[in-house]
């Protein structure tokens, strides 16, 4: 099941509510400690050195649970009680250059400033530029704000437990959180809590795409058609396509300008490639439509605006659509059962809204909604650091996979593609919202799987990734 994103408050009710039905604190520590030594078992290797910093607090407990559950590493315990007076040792421990540094300092239960000795203490581990792995939350971290209390651990991997807390997803936090990831059979009893703020696991995706019966044809999967590409831009045209070739429909059709027409078909095999007609209409029967992907340089903006339009306002098919062709919508109504997505980056997200990227960031959820809102309740998928995918009402989904290396031209031409490919699969249509969060996840998994195996990899890498897990 997805995760609640929790408040500090939400947080000490699941632990108060736990503790009542018996479950007992000691265990629970014992179980983080042991999530926090498998997490330094994956990122390290045996015979590495692990400089643990322990707090005096639950959180130093729980950092101090996972040394006896490393035996293969070479453990250096620090119980840090008198900042100034282990500053010394700090800076002995930092020179010998340990693999990771486990951050147990401080946990949610900070509730003031940090004085000048642990700011001064805090400073030289983040000058360090050591790799560290933070225990629940970035130690000097607001849990519920996202911002440093005076100063906070910049961590390159957080370790949450038992679900995210809403301040680590906060975009004044992105900076000291790292990647982020949670613990989540720590022993607490199921969280009495519900948000409408929801974190994706993966087991939530387990089976999806469901198996596929033996007696089908290619005319059982739908039939996309992407209407993509303008000189200098047709290679977003051909990453969309090949992406929604990974997502299985029977058939897709590439519409597209004359002008680039020679060079997106000499590289397409089973996408059929047209040549959208002066009047740029759409004839077939199609299944979903994807709109925008590297529509930069369309020569006649208002015949393209008016195709644009006129299937977002009249389609009862899925229509997606992202880029150039997001400043073309209306605010129009659309069918009462028609399913519609926009795939928009901060900085289109802003357009749209007629604001700043900068506010945009500052409540992501807010955009969201406002965003569905504006064009008839449409799905968002609102990219960037924790991709959220929702709309006007109902629960917001937060994606935990991806990495900032998707930051490079095509990546999201890819993502529009792939979900294209599955929006046009009528025996998916039915539940969009799961196609649109599998599409995101599978899209930054593809991403992680690269960066661990060749830091160099590229985007047709990516669209050759997809959906392999």
């Amino acid at each position: 099941m997805p995760l609640p994103v929790l408040t500090i408050a939400q947080m000490r009710e699941w632990e108060r509510v736990s503790w009542a039905e018996g479950r007992a604190p000691a265990d629970v520590i014992r179980a983080v400690g042991g999530c926090i030594a498998a997490t330094c078992r994956r990122v390290t290797q045996p015979g590495d050195r692990v400089l643990v910093l322990a707090g005096q607090g639950h959180n130093g407990d729980d950092a101090r649970a996972a040394v006896a559950q490393l035996p293969d590493r070479e453990i250096s315990l620090f119980d840090v009680r008198q900042p100034e007076q282990d500053l010394t040792r700090l800076r002995e421990e930092l020179a010998r250059r340990p693999a990771l540094v486990v951050d147990g300092l401080f946990g949610i239960g900070l509730s003031r400033p940090l004085d000048a000795d642990w700011v001064a203490f805090i400073r030289t581990l983040n000058e360090s530029r050591l790799r560290v792995l933070a225990v629940d939350l970035p130690s000097g971290l607001d849990a519920d704000t996202g911002k440093p209390q005076g100063e906070a651990v910049k961590a390159w991997l957080t370790l949450t437990v038992g679900a995210p807390k809403q301040g680590l997803l906060q975009e004044a936090a992105a900076a000291w959180v790292g990647r982020l990831e949670v613990a989540t059979d720590v022993g607490l009893v199921r969280c009495p809590v519900s948000t409408e703020l929801l974190w994706t696991e993966a087991d939530d995706l387990k089976g999806y795409p469901p198996a596929r019966a033996s007696q089908t044809h290619k005319g059982t999967y739908g039939h996309l058609a992407l209407v993509a590409g303008s000189l200098g831009y047709h290679g977003a045209a051909v990453l969309a396509a090949r992406a929604a070739q990974r997502a299985h429909p029977g058939l897709i059709t590439l519409h597209t300008l004359d002008a680039v027409y020679y060079p997106i078909a000499a590289q397409l095999q089973a996408v059929m490639v047209h040549v959208l007609p002066p009047e740029i209409k759409l004839s077939g029967k199609w299944s979903a439509y994807v709109l925008g992907p590297g529509l930069a340089a369309v020569p006649n903006n208002d015949t393209f605006t008016a195709l644009i339009r006129s299937l977002w306002r009249q389609s009862l098919q899925p229509v997606i659509v992202d880029a150039s062709a997001l400043d073309w919508l209306a605010l129009n109504a659309v069918p009462s059962n028609g399913l519609r997505v926009i795939t928009p980056h901060p900085g289109e997200a802003a357009r749209l809204l007629r604001t700043s990227a900068a506010n945009i960031q500052a409540n992501r959820v807010e955009a969201v909604r406002r965003l569905s809102r504006q064009f008839g309740n449409a799905w968002v998928v609102l990219k960037g650091h924790h991709t959220l995918i929702g709309r006007s009402t109902g629960e917001i989904y937060v994606n935990p996979t991806g990495n900032p290396h998707l930051a490079q031209g095509g990546s999201g031409d890819a993502l529009t593609g792939f979900i294209g490919g599955l929006a046009a699969q009528p025996d998916l249509q039915p539940d969009l919202l799961t196609v649109l969060r599998y599409a995101v996840w599978q899209h930054g998994l593809a991403a992680d799987r690269l960066q661990a195996s060749r830091p160099n990899w590229t985007v047709e890498e990516l669209v050759s990734e997809l959906g392999l897990s």
